[in-house]
């Protein structure tokens, strides 16, 4: 008859498994005995007990074998609760502390081992810790044993062989990189320890005996590597793996960082990228670790989104599912369909593609990264969700097979009692309900990896047209072969067509390894039939091919064609509306990013979304990585107008919404490129301050736009006419910190410091070209001017035609003190009375010397900025108006632009209704035929007969308010 106490314990526990649990607690009762302990008896702690031996022979066999283990757990406490951040570190250090050699390490890391590993396996079978916290535990075990041992191991070692010390005297330590799950905070119930050995450099210990770092740290890791895996009497603490350190089994135990850093740029795999995402150093010196890491991140982040990852993983799962199959392993959760590993590739095929972009997903731990892929709009909600819960219940799974014997184990029990067994510890009432869930999610995680990683394009296109574009790209089609190919797919010259092919062909082919050929070769049937859909194939595949031969150099941007349909049908639809377009793509390839979602593409950004994608570019860049600064400005820039530009040919962006647009980006970016010379030179030289009215503040910069930057009107490729003011005034101008200055000097630099961030050029391009001469003085004055000498040079020595500049003058970037003083100045120059008569004179004479110098086009054309009843006609009425009755109308001066001054003009009654009305057609008309022809990569110029009519109306508003003849050509 069975006790009271056993009728607890089985109290939960299928019945199926009670003669096995009850053998077990009876041999505890004997060897409590033995040792004079008394078992424990409350009845909720003996169904827990119940429920955890059933699900693990480990923990009941430890507790049999050592009863005063489990007795120390209860009465430590340390069964019943969560283990605090560097709780379990401290327990090593403790149990180690008195610990004087090798042999006594090893026996007492064994203990060790031991005890925390009954105390996890417990509490996750118990129910009483969630899945992350079982992770954590047992990545903290084997992050302390790791330490603890070596730091032991090393300090013995350098008394017995001396120390190793780097080129400065400085001590060396060995870096211990763990990988996988270990790096990752995620370590399974009995697993390996994949790890890696580095040391900082090499060099010589010169007493007791000459000894290279190298052998020293060969040693000290071989040594290590015996206390951790050696299998003694009491087991061994871990499984040591070294397979994936450079080279494998082939390579030397230990490198030195240099060592390390040139293997991984000159023969690094793409499945060491893989491995190297969770990497994290777990023993060795802290800034020798930070270093280490910070060499090997190039190796795994690139820069580009690099989409061969894709096919890389698609690879080295394919070879998985051949050994899966093999072996007949289906029943495997780690390397089975829809298991373990499908849901960590999906997770870092992410990563690779686009970890060197956003530093959020340089995120080691899964669960986490998969938040970051939902934020990122990367994955939808349901479906991050849903890969989450998977990966709960596999991991879940994959330790309660573990826990049973601790055995590394992933293989689904396929007897009776192992099933009933594994559902009971999963909580389920048996197999067929266990089974039905796990059936559930490894549906799921299959479907979403085959979604992730299937290869629509590469895998499509078997008809017979595809293979026949395929036959003509390799060239083994002859001549009239394939131009007729050419003509059937729809093609418009098909002699010109193949030309450029065969161009393309030799000029690429020699450069490419055998990776890009396989690439190019799968891409260039896809491009051709859907360079065939554009209104002038040939034309158009000129456009493209350029770009190809332009990116060849870096197949992971063919792999980016290949991956993405829709990137590829919007590159051709691009490339087929805008020669400019197509040339900023192939000058910079890093923008066919930009095509993967048409959601984004056609949908110019607002100014808030700006700040934030220009915010988020810059996260996890250094204050002083100026060169990374400067790519990241560019590249946001690049990016936003094509998005500007994408909208405007599909005829989604009104003419004043692309301008409109276009300033916007300027001024984000100007606001970035102050911030950013301003912390510079602050960090150098401290705070400009002064003391003005008798009070010490701090003094103030701004940028003043003028130009179409002032009137928001910016076009394609615009320059940006800039003045730089500063309010420093009165006493003590100097700036505060280690280096102090003259305010001057600071003001000064920080405008050169701003003009050498906008117009650098780099590999990325210039960000903006910047005039600077409609400062005071022009190119003679100074480059950065105080308030008070600009307000006395704008009353006191500007000319007219700088007068008129000021009209669509305004802050776009700085301080708001000096934006107001030169709001208030602007309101007074602009509003002082004039004689309108001389005014006239001055305004018709700046435009007659302006036309006479820069209107060159031809007989027949119009030239759509400086002929006779254009664009700067236009402008000069408006000026010319703002000028004469702005003292009378200050209204006028709200605005910089001239379709809103014009409607003041009208509104006020300066202007005639239709005569305002021509105007701001006219210029409405302008600016989007030329925001056009900028997009057509031409000329600012037109047949003349093409805008006559609106010409004529121009002329004649001139006429009758500058009384002056026009001539317009024709």
């Amino acid at each position: 008859m069975k006790s009271s106490a056993f009728s607890e314990i089985g109290h939960d526990v299928p019945s199926s498994l009670h003669a096995r649990l009850e053998a077990r607690w009876s041999a505890y009762l004997e060897a409590a005995g033995a040792a004079g302990l008394a078992p424990p008896g409350h009845r909720e702690w003996l169904r827990a007990l119940g429920r955890v031996w059933a699900a693990s022979d480990f923990v009941a066999l430890s507790c049999i074998r050592d009863p005063a283990l489990l007795a120390g757990l209860l009465d430590s406490g340390d069964l019943l609760t969560d283990s605090a951040p560097g709780e379990i570190h401290a327990r090593v250090e403790a149990a180690l502390a008195k610990v004087t050699d090798e042999a006594a390490l090893g026996r007492m890391l064994r203990q060790l081992r031991r005890r925390e590993m009954v105390r996890i396996a417990w509490r996750d079978l118990a129910g009483w810790a969630s899945l992350e916290a079982v992770l954590q535990d047992l990545s903290d075990l084997a992050d302390a044993c790791i330490g603890a041992a070596l730091d032991r191991l090393h300090a013995w070692q350098c008394r017995e062989l001396g120390t190793p010390r780097d080129a400065a005297g400085r001590p060396q330590r060995l870096s211990v990189l763990g990988m996988g799950k270990l790096g990752a905070h995620e370590l399974n119930f009995s697993s390996d320890i994949d790890l890696i050995f580095a040391y900082p450099e090499a060099g010589w210990i010169r007493r007791p005996r000459k000894l290279s770092h190298e052998a020293f740290f060969t040693r000290l890791g071989q040594r290590l590597i015996r206390v951790l895996a050696d299998n003694t009497a009491g087991g061994f603490v871990y499984r040591v793996d070294m397979r994936l350190r450079p080279y494998g089994d082939s390579g030397p135990l230990v490198m030195d960082f240099e060592q390390i850093e040139t293997y991984y740029q000159s023969q690094g795999r793409e499945w060491e990228r893989y491995a190297l995402i969770k990497a994290r150093p777990v023993a060795g010196d802290p800034q020798a670790n930070a270093a280490l890491m910070a060499l090997l991140q190039p190796f795994v982040y690139r820069r580009y989104l690099d989409f061969g990852a894709f096919e890389q993983l698609r690879e080295m799962k394919a070879l998985i599912r051949r050994e899966v199959a093999r072996k007949g392993m289906d029943a495997n959760i780690k390397l089975g369909p829809g298991g373990i590993r499908e849901v960590e590739f999906i997770v870092q095929a992410f990563q690779l593609v686009r970890g060197g972009r956003e530093p959020r997903l340089r995120e080691r731990r899964l669960l986490r990264v998969l938040q970051v892929l939902v934020e990122l709009d990367l994955l939808p909600d349901f479906a991050a969700r849903r890969l989450a819960e998977a990966y709960d219940f596999l991991r879940r799974t994959e330790n309660r097979l573990q826990e049973y014997e601790d055995a590394q184990t992933h293989q689904l029990p396929a007897d009776e009692a192992g099933r009933t067994r594994l559902a009971f510890s999963m909580g389920y009432a048996g197999w067929p309900a266990f089974e039905q869930v796990l059936a559930y999610h490894r549906r799921f995680v299959d479907g979403q990896f085959a979604q992730v990683f299937g290869a629509p394009q590469a895998e499509a296109g078997t008809d017979g047209e595809a293979e026949r574009l395929a036959a003509l790209w390799r060239g083994a089609l002859d001549g009239a072969e394939a131009e007729a190919v050419l003509e059937e797919t729809g093609y418009d010259d098909p002699a010109e067509a193949l030309r450029l092919l065969g161009r393309l062909r030799s000029d690429v082919g020699s450069r490419l390894g055998s990776r890009g050929r396989e690439r190019l070769e799968r891409l260039m049937p896809l491009l051709l039939a859907a360079v065939a859909d554009s209104r002038s194939p040939a034309r158009t595949l000129g456009r493209v091919a350029r770009l190809i031969e332009a990116i060849s150099g870096r197949s992971a941007y063919l792999a980016l064609l290949v991956e993405n349909p829709m990137a590829l049908s919007q590159l051709v639809r691009l490339c087929d509306a805008s020669p400019w377009i197509a040339e900023q793509l192939t000058r910079q390839p890093i923008l066919l990013d930009e095509l993967l979602d048409p959601r984004t593409l056609y949908r110019p950004p607002t100014r808030e979304e700006l700040e934030r994608e220009l915010a988020r570019r810059f996260t996890g860049i250094g204050a002083g990585d100026l060169e990374q600064q400067m790519d990241a400005l560019r590249h946001f820039k690049q990016a936003a107008v094509l998005r500007v530009a994408a909208a405007d040919v599909a005829g989604a962006a009104p003419l004043t919404r692309v301008s409109d647009h276009l300033t916007d980006i300027a001024e984000v970016v100007l606001a970035r490129v102050l911030e950013l010379a301003r912390a510079h030179l602050v960090e150098r030289h401290g705070r400009p301050r002064c003391v003005a009215g008798g009070r010490a503040r701090d003094a103030g910069f701004a940028i003043i736009g003028y130009g179409k930057l002032g009137g928001r009107e910016l076009g394609y490729g615009s320059d940006l006419d800039l003045v730089f003011l500063h309010d420093s005034l009165g006493g003590r101008q100097r700036t505060e910190g280690p280096r102090p200055v003259d305010n001057a000097l600071f003001f000064a630099r920080l405008g050169q410091r701003i003009i050498h961030l906008l117009s650098t050029l780099t590999p990325a391009g210039v960000l903006y070209e910047v005039d600077m001469r409609l400062r005071p003085s022009g190119e003679s004055g100074l480059l950065v001017t105080d308030i008070e000498a600009f307000a006395r040079y704008q009353r006191e020595e500007a000319w007219t035609w700088e007068h008129q500049a000021l009209v669509r003058a305004r802050p776009v970037a700085g301080d708001a003190a000096p934006a107001e003083v030169f709001e208030a100045l602007r309101r007074e120059v602009l509003g002082r009375p004039r004689d309108p008569g001389e005014l006239q004179r001055e305004v018709r004479e700046m435009r007659r010397r302006m036309r006479a110098e820069l209107d060159r086009a031809p007989p027949g054309r119009f030239d759509l900025k400086q002929g006779a009843g254009g664009i700067a006609d236009i402008e000069f009425m408006v000026q010319y108006s703002i000028l004469r009755w702005a003292h009378d109308h200050p209204d006028l001066l709200r605005f910089t632009d001239n379709l809103r001054l014009l409607e003041a003009l009208a509104a006020d009654g300066l202007l005639a209704g239709d005569e305002a009305t021509a105007l701001a057609e006219a210029y409405r008309a302008y600016r989007k035929r030329l925001h056009h022809l900028t997009l057509q990569a031409a000329p600012a110029q037109v047949e003349a007969r093409e805008f006559a009519a609106m010409r004529q109306r121009v002329i004649a508003v001139w006429e009758r308010l500058m009384g002056e003849k026009l001539e317009a050509r024709s």
